[in-house]
């Protein structure tokens, strides 16, 4: 089945506005990237508000398409803001949704989201493939944060985890058509990232990647290789960097086909000269401030967004 010219930048986003958003205790244990500084749970969550509006202001005085969806105060979901995790929207109308490892992580996936999506902002779903039954047997796998997918090549990259099991990443690949390519990566304490869009992120011309964190060399040669073989110029991100977040960026688009690279300005302000300008030959980079988030949340710019490619309702 043929389907509409494919890009990689996402040129339609989804993101979910916080109500109660604060330092999650369940994701901490295996995410290193998280500091609990939430004394003032208030102040955290008014600080979240506003760096998320001025996000969305940001994406769509560029032209991106927003689908913003508001968090309910119940059942509470301190993690809803990183809407990447649960569900993931296809350009041949298929909807997948994802087992997650933090139990309070699982309120997260709405049926009235999925229903606004079609309803609200017209697009088309055909099928849906449901793997969150994984819950049960504690096997995960955390969406776009698992999963990078290069929408051009069909390929899917995965860094093993906890949060992301090999088999079932493996087997959604065969479902949706996907090659799958793995690897394990480590934070400098070797212990493992617990997200690949933490340290990678795929653009349509160039791919960010830390791969110092690949131990396993024949595995770091065989990414490196398979990204360069795709056509990607490969731009080499350190641990200090992903720590920033430099990592958990995303490609998007506008109607007029123009690309920017989405990245927190602290990401941004961690990148050298020469690595921005390397960015700037295929996208205008756009930094924006996520310091509240980052720090009580363990994400950034990245997981606030989950890109939609389903096609649209006649």
């Amino acid at each position: 089945m043929q389907h509409q010219q494919t890009s990689q930048a996402a040129s339609a986003l989804m993101m979910v506005r916080p109500v109660r958003f604060c330092f999650n205790k369940e994701t901490a244990v295996d995410n290193s990237f998280q500091k609990d500084c939430s004394s003032d749970i208030e102040s955290t969550q008014a600080k979240a508000v506003q760096e998320f509006d001025n996000y969305v202001e940001i994406l769509k005085s560029k032209g991106v398409e927003v689908a913003v969806f508001q968090d309910t105060l119940e059942p509470h979901t301190p993690d809803s803001i990183f809407c990447n995790n649960w569900i993931s929207y296809h350009e041949d109308g298929t909807i997948v949704l994802y087992p997650m490892k933090a139990q309070n992580r699982r309120l997260e996936r709405r049926e009235d989201i999925i229903e606004g999506i079609e309803k609200q902002f017209n697009y088309k779903i055909t099928n849906r493939i449901d793997i969150t039954e994984g819950e049960n047997n504690d096997i995960f796998l955390e969406g776009t944060g698992s999963i990078i997918f290069d929408y051009i090549n069909k390929i899917a990259y995965a860094g093993i985890s906890q949060r992301t099991d090999k088999e079932l990443f493996e087997k959604i690949c065969k479902k949706i058509g996907y090659k799958p390519h793995t690897f394990t990566s480590v934070d400098e304490n070797g212990k493992e990232i617990y997200h690949t869009n933490v340290m990678m992120c795929l653009g349509e011309r160039f791919a960010m990647v830390c791969t110092q964190s690949i131990p396993d060399v024949a595995e770091r040669e065989a990414l490196v290789r398979s990204l360069e073989e795709t056509g990607h110029e490969v731009i080499h991100l350190s641990y200090q960097q992903i720590g920033g977040f430099a990592g958990n960026a995303l490609e998007v688009c506008n109607k007029e086909g123009n690309r920017f690279l989405i990245v927190s300005k602290q990401g941004y302000d961690s990148l050298t000269v020469e690595q921005k300008a390397m960015v700037e030959q295929y996208d205008e980079i756009i930094p924006v401030p996520l310091e509240t988030i980052e720090t009580n949340g363990g994400g950034s710019a990245r997981c606030m967004i989950c890109d939609i490619r389903l096609p649209k309702q006649l």
